[in-house]
């Protein structure tokens, strides 16, 4: 991987490092387990973990050595003098010594500015944007697996001298979440039972399976004995879909009626035999709890570095056509305009996957 040689690699062991990444939801919980295994490999260095608020409800049984910090980048701390002000009062109140940039926007290339005026080391992150561009353009793709992104978030931190564990499976460790948390959506799982969780939304229409389509999918997983089926979501649009699912088929609940906050939605992921999601921040959440994921892919590809933690490829759902990828994060119009990446993939084929998994 090119280093950036704005910085240089540490000779020295930092003993405060302020950690950055704003952005949207799945791109905080693919740096969690990196950041928990980087907090456990060097117990003697404190991590200052700094996201926008609505996310810090992630990181459930943290390790001791790390803080984590929710800051309003777009009104509190918003613009240079914010983000200068921002970085003075992490600095003067954590000692921080190293900020390892796991993002690389405008907003954390301000924050390495500041490091470098006060002679804080900094690094940070190669996001490979012309090696994914190669992945994704329309005309001689090059179809090769990326560098996954938490390989990238772990290379900032060796360039700060770092260590970093990847033995993370779950936040709960070897155990599951608290059933207590979610007794108001069910009763605690009884034995011969199987649990599935459905997300079948995204952040853009690339990585959506057709609605008509999913729905046969789980119509289909219906029917496997014992069976509960729960449905996650958030929009006021999805949260109506969601609950005519619930209502038209059976053993299928809807818990996208209200927010019940990460603590509560985590623990009841890492009680499911299997999780069906998008390319979508559902599947790096039940990656958190060590929740085998059936992932499916349109637009999008594994190979651009989004996978969630330690998931089986296998397990990825995709077709190999020409047109795939055309997007690193499924913002663009189909320039065939059928979305053909997922409108040709089967209901069946997803409940196969599925059903290897249970059986």
């Amino acid at each position: 991987m090119e280093v950036n040689s704005f910085f240089k690699t540490s000779t020295a062991r930092p003993e405060n490092v302020l950690v950055a990444r704003f952005s949207a939801l799945g791109d905080v919980c693919m740096a969690l387990p990196v950041v928990y295994g980087a907090c456990r490999a060097n117990p003697d260095v404190r991590f200052v973990f700094v996201t926008k608020p609505p996310v810090t409800g992630l990181f459930i049984n943290p390790p001791k050595n790390l803080v984590v910090v929710g800051a309003d980048v777009k009104n509190e701390y918003s613009g240079v003098n914010g983000l200068r002000r921002l970085f003075s009062e992490l600095r003067q109140q954590y000692s921080i010594d190293a900020f390892a940039d796991l993002h690389d926007v405008l907003r954390t290339r301000m924050i390495d500015i500041f490091c470098r005026l006060r002679g804080v080391e900094a690094a940070r992150i190669d996001k490979g944007r012309a090696d994914k561009k190669m992945l994704t353009r329309r005309n001689d793709k090059v179809l090769e697996p990326l560098e996954e992104s938490t390989e990238r978030y772990m290379d900032v931190f060796h360039r700060l001298g770092l260590e970093v564990d990847t033995s993370f499976r779950s936040i709960y460790g070897t155990e599951c979440g608290d059933p207590q948390l979610f007794s108001h959506i069910t009763q605690s799982k009884n034995d011969g039972e199987v649990w599935i969780g459905v997300a079948p939304f995204a952040a853009h229409p690339g990585k959506i399976y057709p609605q008509n389509m999913m729905r046969q999918a789980v119509m289909q997983m219906s029917q496997i004995p014992g069976v509960k089926i729960f449905l996650f979501g958030g929009g006021e649009s999805e949260r109506a879909v969601l609950a005519e699912w619930a209502r038209e088929i059976p053993h299928t609940k809807s818990i996208a009626e209200q927010r019940h906050g990460f603590a509560v939605e985590l623990s009841l992921m890492s009680w499911l035999d299997v999780m069906v999601s998008m390319d979508s921040a559902n599947m790096h959440m039940a990656s958190l709890v060590n929740t085998p994921v059936v992932s499916v892919w349109g637009a999008t590809h594994p190979y651009c570095g989004f996978s969630g933690w330690h998931q089986n490829p296998d397990l990825a759902v995709q077709l190999n056509i020409p047109c795939r990828p055309c997007s690193v994060f499924g913002n663009k119009e189909c320039y065939l305009g059928d979305f053909r990446c997922m409108r040709s993939i089967s209901p069946q084929t997803i409940t196969d996957k599925v059903m290897q998994l249970i059986q």
